[in-house]
């Protein structure tokens, strides 16, 4: 039996489940497929950092199936509602009587799956479908409970136990051939105009063995310092690896377990530093829980529903100030500098310009969250969410509603000599590691002969403003119980 292999998130051949799956019970020869569909990123708004990084990692990927006997198959279409047609042509082009693919958790892609499905079912192919975005599958996680954890502390307890009961440190090695097809694999077109990066990405290196080189390294210089470095965005103390685990060059699990077994096989002692990012891989689990149990987050929508009711703003030279670093505040300046011009944004800075935007600003977070997807080489759109109604308040276990970070001493903290704030704003760069965090309190002159932007809004009175429509957003939704609405 011959079969396709559908690649999307998924761009890699080790601990690839569909592949080794499809390798296993196929014994007549695999023909692996991409499909590029454009109108999905457009639709998106995908950053074109992102999609020029999945461009430079497919050429890794065909090397690397080649290797294996699998030709690579990249199709394009303008229109996602033409994936059914395209992958039904391939499949009986080759003859294949199955479609192996994972299972993509988000709305539009899951839809797209299902209708490809039941499009491919009419013409006899069987599609099978497995999980890889979760390190713990989501089904077997939930097997014996009748709702899905909202908080992340009993969910974390309950990820740990359910992992050592499971055996899930078990990773799945390359995938064996015993019969090629001979096809030759496809030159990947040029990427199109309208997608083409203008950033210099050449500290992103695409690709698995990239991937996992970049792992091995943080595993080894940088996981036990990880919890005393990581908020501090002038060091290079985080692993980098965002950027692959969201495209799929690197799997979760792979991470994880690289970082279990560094810590001798423990998961509640050891080392902090390797305790604390394997707890972050495991919020990336809960994140893509939440994706999979509220799936109104995919339309637009608050988690929590009475929140829509904030009178956010919608001020254009605010939110303008704010994508372009001149806000007066300068870590947060510093922070969206560094978006604009390597596509990534340390994980510290996220959640201060994410409040900053949302609390101070009191912008409606989802324009924020949209300017990140458009930006970020590492864009992943359960972590990106859940992020930014983390910050504003508005989604599942978030920060409450009184929690504002201060921009001022969130930078007097972790960057405290400045460092990063000189990198990206060099106008600053004289300043003295006081007057840096606050160049208008303390160092007026200079900062306004440097060109500098003054603080567009008073700080005080921003965070007063966000209370009192978060205190009356409470007393709202006392009344409608009240009156039984």
């Amino acid at each position: 039996m011959r079969a396709i292999v559908w690649f999307k998130k998924d761009l890699r051949v080790a601990n690839n489940p569909a592949l080794y799956h499809a390798a296993q019970l196929c014994k007549d020869g695999l023909v692996a497929v991409y499909l590029l569909d454009y109108e999905m990123w457009k639709q998106h708004r995908t950053a074109s950092c992102q999609i020029e990084f999945i461009f430079r990692g497919l050429e890794e990927l065909k090397s690397s199936l080649n290797e294996l006997g699998i030709p690579l198959r990249i199709l394009e279409t303008e229109k996602t509602r033409d994936s059914p047609r395209l992958l039904a042509e391939i499949c009986k082009q080759i003859g294949s009587e199955k479609l192996f693919f994972n299972h993509e958790l988000e709305l539009n892609e899951a839809q797209r799956e299902l209708i490809v499905v039941e499009a491919l079912a009419k013409k006899g192919i069987q599609a099978e479908i497995y999980e890889d975005q979760l390190i713990l599958p989501y089904r077997q996680f939930y097997a014996e409970r009748k709702d899905y954890f909202k908080i992340f502390t009993p969910f974390k307890r309950h990820w740990i136990k359910h992992f050592l009961l499971k055996e899930n440190g078990q990773l799945l090695p390359k995938p064996k051939v015993k019969t090629i097809i001979k096809m030759p694999s496809s030159s990947l077109p040029s990427i199109p105009a309208c997608f083409r990066a203008s950033l210099e990405l050449k500290s992103w290196p695409a690709g698995e063995s990239n991937a996992q080189s970049k792992l091995r390294h943080f595993i080894k210089q940088d996981l036990f310092n990880y919890d005393k470095q990581r908020d501090f965005p002038g060091l290079d103390a985080t692993s980098k690896l965002s950027a692959y685990l969201a495209v799929g060059m690197i799997s979760a699990q792979e991470c994880f377990v690289a970082a279990l077994k560094e810590n001798q096989m423990e998961l509640d002692s050891g080392n902090l530093g390797a305790l604390t990012w394997m707890s972050e891989l495991i919020w990336r689990d809960f994140y893509r829980h939440i994706l999979i149990a509220a799936p109104r987050i995919c339309m637009n929508r608050a988690y929590k529903p009475e929140t829509e009711k904030l009178p956010w703003l919608y001020d254009k030279k605010l939110l303008q100030a704010w994508q372009e670093g001149r806000t007066g505040f300068p870590i947060v300046d510093a922070a969206m500098r560094q978006l604009n011009t390597t596509g990534w944004m340390h994980n510290r800075l996220r959640m201060i310009t994410a409040m900053f935007f949302s609390k101070n600003l009191f912008l409606d977070w989802r324009l924020g969250e949209q300017y990140f997807t458009e930006q970020l080489i590492d864009l992943d759109f359960a972590s990106n969410n859940g992020g930014w109604q983390w910050s504003a308040s508005t989604g599942t276990d978030a920060v409450p509603y009184f929690r504002i970070f201060n921009p001022r001493t969130q930078s007097e903290r972790f960057d405290p000599q400045g460092e990063f704030i000189r990198r990206f704003c060099p106008e600053l760069k004289s300043l003295s590691a006081k007057a840096i965090h606050a160049p208008y309190l303390y160092a007026s002159q200079q900062a306004e002969k440097a060109g500098y932007p003054r603080p567009i809004i008073d700080y005080t009175l921003s965070r007063q403003r966000c209370l009192a429509a978060f205190k009356a957003l409470k007393i709202i939704k006392a009344l409608e119980v009240y009156r039984g609405e």
